[in-house]
């Protein structure tokens, strides 16, 4: 099953945006799915329903960090900043695609105090554009994964 695929199925099983991503690549960065599952869980509905950054966005960076990141308070700031230009290609991509990378925006719903997640309905799922999201979000990861492994080489 294709990474997008199985995103995909995720966010069908009841997994928010952000776990659906992240998940995703949880063998392959050596991480329990249920830790991943756990990790993401709070950026589902742009960071808790807050309606701020989309949870696929959030799935995409937590992936890059765990992938790319850094653990060293000492590196230079050009070393930092190399991490943060990866970070804003993969966000800057995903804006290009759907014109933001804020929830809200992209729903067309703004925070209104409310905690519960929506049902998922047939309806919920043809209204959202949350599966083309989840989706993009792994396609610009991989495009820009691969093409920092090739630059490695």
């Amino acid at each position: 099953m294709e990474k997008e695929e199985l995103a995909v199925k995720y966010f069908k099983q009841g997994y928010n945006c952000a776990q659906a991503v992240f998940a995703t690549y949880a063998e392959e960065l050596d991480l329990p799915k249920e830790t991943a599952l756990k990790i993401a869980s709070s950026f589902g509905g742009g960071m808790g329903k807050l309606r701020e950054v989309c949870g696929a966005v959030s799935g995409m960076f937590m992936v890059a960090g765990l992938k790319y990141g850094y653990n060293d308070a000492n590196l230079t700031q050009e070393e930092k900043g190399k991490h943060y230009k990866l970070i804003q290609e993969l966000g800057l991509e995903f804006k290009e695609k759907f014109g933001s990378i804020r929830c809200c925006e992209l729903l067309g719903i703004n925070f209104d105090g409310s905690v519960n997640p929506q049902l998922r309905t047939s309806e919920y799922y043809q209204k959202r554009p949350c599966k083309e999201c989840i989706k993009e979000a792994v396609k610009i990861f991989e495009k820009v994964s691969n093409k920092l492994n090739a630059d490695e080489m």
